[in-house]
């Protein structure tokens, strides 16, 4: 069964800033999130762990990008939250 995928304004704000190529992967990636939003299944480096005291999920994009979310099961909704350089996130998460 498919997810939809839901993005803050925030971060239709942060596509339009970055470049296009990076636009056009990130959101090739969201994409895939579709049909496989829980680690160990499909493609991509997904993790669950505890944010904020919250369970949320993260994706690792081309070692570059980080895309935090969270799964609605009943809803079936894939909710991002943020998408930070891995760099910036690893300084915000400590992981």
């Amino acid at each position: 069964m498919t997810y939809k995928i839901f993005v803050t304004s925030e971060i239709k704000i942060f596509f339009s800033y970055i470049d296009n190529k990076s636009a056009r992967i990130i959101k090739q990636h969201l994409k895939k999130l579709e049909e496989y939003p829980y680690p160990g299944k499909g493609p991509g480096d997904k993790e669950k762990l505890p944010v904020r005291g919250k369970q949320r999920y993260r994706l690792h994009i081309s070692r570059t990008w980080t895309v935090f979310y969270s799964i609605l099961e009943d809803k079936k909704q894939v909710r991002i939250s943020e998408i930070l350089s891995i760099d910036d996130a690893h300084k915000k998460y400590g992981y």
